[in-house]
């Protein structure tokens, strides 16, 4: 359809006649809507500008004054100023709790002192919202537990913030300042010619901050406070409050609507990193820095408002601008000042907001991570003005989200934009699920579970927070994570558009979001209710320690180990008084998917009754130092189908394990086998613990390196032994080694003497085996049968694998051979081999294996073969499938 008329003159009456109205006006023809990153000349999404940047440089920056004529005007030869429906359009901006009519007055009085007009009369601050809200639990509170999955994620992400040189990010705010820039720039989309440089510093802010409060780590301390310094030193040095790593120029072509890469998307980072310095590690420089910069920005869109309309304004919000109206919020609850108030009214963004307002599933072509932050924005009005229909915004947002646009993992997005709603089917491929979203939804789900502890959100949380945060982390490797999270069957996350970041040359937007929630895993375990009662609400299970200073109590979190073999989630809370006992109350997530058949809790080892899933256990009581609190929750085997309400796709489904996703290693098979039962377990079996002992690397040495027996595509080759671990040639490499009779277990390295006769699986096939013809088959005959024998080589450290069904033939490889080399059978003859070639080429060492099976792994019936399933979090470069198509 053509594009709808500038948003019409709206009353006083409220919000939502704005809203719906701008809301009309976001719609354009074919090429989408112009609400969305709609300025003209530019791409979409920040991969597609990121390409088209480092690939043809910055656009031309001579730019000429646009003129902006609607209406009666339109003819007109003079510039478009205020005109009477503006006030009306500010009037409905107005919070929804100032009724009054001298209230009403207060907020016209306002505007008018925005534009420069004449009048008396000064605002009224907007009351607070209503409700009690959880409070958040300090992070310099809470410590993980040394050694738990939550804290190796934490302790890596320290590694790089402490990596990071402070020189290298200020660069270009230097250069931009005027001042001496020694060392060399960052590269990636900080480099020093990419339009979005010195976002990645903003994120660096925030997540030192939260790290510091997280650690009260020494070291990171004094670098993230040099970073504040010479950033306060640019600004001085600009004089106007401006604070950027590029020119302001940038703004100029915002409000003449012309070509440039979301200047105030980077602003919201640097402003709220400053701001996350004050709050959380207690920064009062960057406090007037947040405040010289809002200042700023003031003047700048009063400008605006003032040579144009304020529908200029809105259409220039038609770029991603991060959350500005979010910190604005934020800001104006520590300053008070009205002016950031009003600043951040004029950021929230009308033809977006007005859709959720009227409770309208039209977000499909929208870019994602330019409206979630919009949103968490709207979230913080609510809270700084108490305006209900700002609540109703956002959880209408997240209902749409959960019921319609989110995968199986909790994130959202494909190629960073929101598709039709239920039809996510035709979107599964490797840019599925942006890593900012998942950071951004997080947001949403905390905030809408402090306003209502409903438990919905809290589960929500976990399931994005195991799913979708830790899997962008390639291990232990610090400052290597992703910007994608692939969904479609047979990929990887090493194989992608973007693929794995590398330290120094990517701060991509989603590297910035990645530090801070890697910095922050501590702060959505514990939430307060400071009341005459002290409460704790406990809502999600992660090992650690929590000071609950209102209380007096000491909380300690441990979780059992979980393995695909457990029955139950075991937890264990023990509540120690730091002097004499408090009576206070806790509250215990009982997370919706779990069971009450066979759900408990005991407290100091007396059962507590039956608990239902879903709902909180509380417990209130004088606590003392000997209390200890026991859970236990059912965990099973399920699967949910994708969210497609085509018929066609109903049998897409993925597979969870209470709240992990399992990922099957495959390079596109997607097929499974659910039989005809309807239970699970019918299909799908755990792998036990004992079989990593029964894994094996074979390997042997050629020209000078090692090269190790892999199975790969049906074919026995041999490969380099690959560098790092994580990855497909380390899963080809490993095999499970053990006897025809899958009931006995033995450790492989105890049975070779005996020249044990066994099976020889391939690690990523579970219930296929290598055939004495050197086939992969899924019938375990004695033609699979290999003898384990002791070296021909002599060597008391290696091993050779005879062929069952032909004694004196045995697996052999070459001399001087090189990757790729097949694998072949030899036999010895009665005379001795030449040389000792044969013994040579028939002897591999047997080392420990590349790869373990995770100990949450299962297997699944394929069609056509089994598939190793294990929690997506926990794969880095190997090739997987979440979604199977079950029952094909």
């Amino acid at each position: 359809m053509a594009r709808a008329p500038s948003v019409p003159a709206a009353t006083a009456v409220g919000i939502v006649v704005l809203l719906t109205a701008a809301a009309a006006a976001a719609f354009r023809g074919a090429e989408g809507k112009s609400c969305t990153n709609a300025f003209p000349g530019l791409t979409s999404s920040h991969t597609e500008r990121a390409a088209a940047q480092l690939q043809r440089g910055p656009p031309a920056t001579a730019l000429q004054p646009v003129v902006h004529r609607h209406g009666h005007d339109h003819d007109h030869g003079h510039e478009q100023h205020l005109t009477p429906t503006d006030e009306s359009t500010w009037m409905s901006l107005m919070p929804r709790r100032a009724l009054r009519r001298e209230e009403a007055f207060d907020w016209l009085m306002l505007y008018r002192k925005l534009r420069g007009a004449t009048a008396g009369g000064a605002p009224r601050r907007p009351g607070v919202a209503a409700g009690t809200f959880l409070s958040d639990a300090s992070l310099h509170d809470v410590r993980l537990e040394p050694g738990s999955l939550y804290w190796r994620a934490q302790q890596t992400n320290l590694e790089y913030l402490l990596l990071l040189d402070v020189d290298r990010l200020v660069w270009s705010f230097r250069k931009q300042a005027g001042l001496t820039a020694p060392g060399t720039p960052y590269g990636g989309w900080e480099g020093p010619d990419v339009e979005l440089r010195g976002h990645f510093v903003g994120h660096y802010l925030s997540a030192t901050a939260k790290m510091w409060a997280s650690t009260h780590n020494d070291t990171l301390n004094a670098k993230m406070s040099s970073v504040i310094d010479a950033l306060s030193d640019c600004q001085k040095k600009m004089g106007t409050g401006y604070l950027s790593a590029f020119p302001t120029e940038f703004f100029d072509r915002v409000e003449a609507i012309k070509p440039v890469w979301a200047p105030y998307y980077t602003i919201h980072k640097i402003m709220q990193g400053l701001l996350d310095q004050y709050t959380v590690a207690g920064n009062s420089k960057a406090l007037d820095m947040v405040v010289n910069m809002a200042n700023y920005f003031s003047d700048r869109v009063k400008n605006v408002i003032q040579k144009y309309s304020i529908e200029r304004h809105w259409e220039s919000l038609n770029e991603e601008t991060g959350g500005m109206n979010d910190v604005l919020y934020q800001l104006y609850t520590i300053t008070n000042d009205l002016k950031h108030l009003t600043l951040a009214h004029l950021f929230d963004k009308p033809c977006f907001l007005g859709l959720l307002a009227v409770q309208a599933d039209s977000i499909s072509g929208f870019h994602s991570n330019t409206h979630i932050p919009v949103v968490i924005g709207a979230q913080m009005r609510y809270e700084v003005t108490g305006d209900p229909l700002y609540k109703q915004i956002a959880s209408f947002f997240m209902d749409t989200i959960n019921s319609s646009h989110s995968y199986a993992t909790g994130g959202t997005s494909a190629g960073e934009f929101w598709t039709d709603p239920k039809h996510l089917a035709g979107t599964l491929s490797t840019e599925n699920e942006e890593s900012c979203t998942t950071y951004n939804m997080l947001k949403i789900s905390r905030n809408l579970f402090r306003w209502t502890k409903e438990i919905a959100y809290a589960d929500y949380y976990e399931r994005a927070l195991i799913n979708g945060v830790l899997s962008i982390q390639r291990g232990t490797d610090p400052g290597v994570m992703i910007y994608m999270l692939p969904q479609a069957p047979g990929h990887s996350k090493a194989v992608s558009y973007h693929s794995w970041g590398t330290k120094y040359d990517s701060f991509w937007c989603c590297y910035g979001t990645g530090i801070e929630s890697f910095s922050k895993l501590g702060d959505s375990i514990y939430f307060e209710e400071k009341e005459d009662l002290p409460a704790l609400n406990i809502i999600q299970y992660i090992p650690s320690t929590y000071d609950w200073k209102a209380a007096g109590l000491i909380v300690t979190q441990k979780v059992n180990t979980l393995s695909s073999s457990d029955q139950y989630l075991q937890i264990s809370l023990s509540i120690s008084a730091k002097t004499k006992g408090q009576t206070a109350k806790l509250n215990v997530r009982i997370p919706s998917w779990t069971f009450a058949d066979g759900a408990g809790a005991t407290l100091n080892d007396k059962d507590l009754g039956s608990i239902s899933p879903g709902s909180f256990l509380s417990i209130t009581k004088q606590w003392n130092s000997d209390d200890h609190l026991a859970l236990r929750f059912p965990i099973r085997l399920r699967t949910e189908a994708i969210k497609d309400d085509r018929p066609e796709y109903a049998s897409l489904q993925a597979v969870l394990f209470g709240p992990f996703v399992l990922a099957g290693l495959s390079t596109g098979d997607w097929d499974a086998k659910a039989g005809n039962g309807s239970a699970i377990s019918d299909w799908i079996t755990a792998v036990p613990p004992a079989h990593n002992s029964q894994l094996v690397t074979f390997s042997q040495v050629s020209n000078g390196k090692t090269f190790v027996l892999s199975s790969a595509n049906g074919t026995l080759t041999m490969q380099e032994r690959p560098e790092v671990d994580g990855t497909d040639t380390a899963i080809h490499a490993t095999f499970r080694a053990h006897p025809q009779d899958s009931t006995e277990l033995h450790d492989i390295y105890r049975t070779i003497a005996k020249g044990a006769s066994i099976l020889i699986e391939p690690f990523d096939l579970p219930g296929t085996v290598i055939t004495n013809n050197l086939t992969l088959s899924a019938q375990k005959s004695t033609d699979c049968l290999f003898n384990l024998v002791p070296g021909l080589d002599g060597n008391p450290n290696s091993v050779s694998l005879e062929l069952g069904t032909r004694p004196g033939c045995f697996l052999v490889t070459g001399t001087n051979y090189s990757a790729g080399t097949k694998i072949q059978v030899s036999c010895k003859s009665s005379l001795e081999s030449i040389g000792g070639i044969l013994e040579q080429a028939a002897s591999f060492s047997q080392t420990d294996p590349l790869r373990q099976y995770h100990p949450i792994s299962f297997v699944a019936k394929g069609m056509t073969r089994n598939f190793l399933l294990e929690p997506l979090y926990s794969l880095r470069d190997e090739f997987y499938t979440v979604y199977f198509n079950i029952g094909a």
